[in-house]
This record gives C-alpha cells, structure tokens and sequence, in this order.
C-alpha cells in the first residue's frame, strides 16, 4: 500500500516497555474526489520500525508532504486497562516529497 500525505505533527520516538524503538507520525491523506462522502481528509496512524526507516522518519516535521510504503497492521498490547490493540500503517519505506511552509 502506498499512501501520500501531509505529516500532522513532528513525528515521535517511544521506547517500549520491552526495550524496543518505535517512530510514530499521523499522516493526513486527502479521499479522492467523488468518494461519496462529506469527509475530504482521512488521519492514518503510521509507525516505523527498522532502522532506515527510522532515520528518513526522524528528519520529518509537521507539515511536510510525504510518501510512505507498507502494510496495515493490528498491533497488541497491554495497558493498566488489560490488553488493546491500534491499527496502524507499518512502513516499510518512505520519502519525502516536500517540506512544509514552517520548516
């Protein structure tokens, strides 16, 4: 799946109760014209894992335009609440195409 869009806010590193690194960014991708709904934008929750993915991620900012590759995935894990779960864009790969106005 590839998916292009404005990231909404400067993506976020976490450290995981088992020791491993996550990035973490919302991409805002604008529907298709005609899609038959009043909704013209979808936020999708993205993470990156591997190292190199990492890396072009972190250089991000808030209103950048980018492009990203990978897969949806349902991740689970455990809360103080019992066990929950996130959908979420796995990428495998991504690039920049153009900085925001801010950046």
């Amino acid at each position: 799946m590839t998916l292009a869009g404005r990231v909404s806010a400067d993506p976020e590193e976490k450290q995981l109760p088992s020791g491993d690194t996550v990035w973490v960014f919302r991409l805002v991708v604008r529907r298709p014209e005609g899609a038959g709904s009043r909704q013209s934008v979808d936020t999708v929750d993205c993470c990156a894992w591997t190292p190199r993915v990492q890396r072009s991620v972190a250089g991000w900012r808030e209103g950048d335009q980018v492009e990203v590759r990978g897969a949806v995935r349902r991740r689970f894990f455990r809360t103080g609440a019992g066990t929950q779960s996130r959908v979420e864009v796995e990428v495998a790969s991504g690039r920049l195409r153009r900085r925001g106005a801010d950046a």
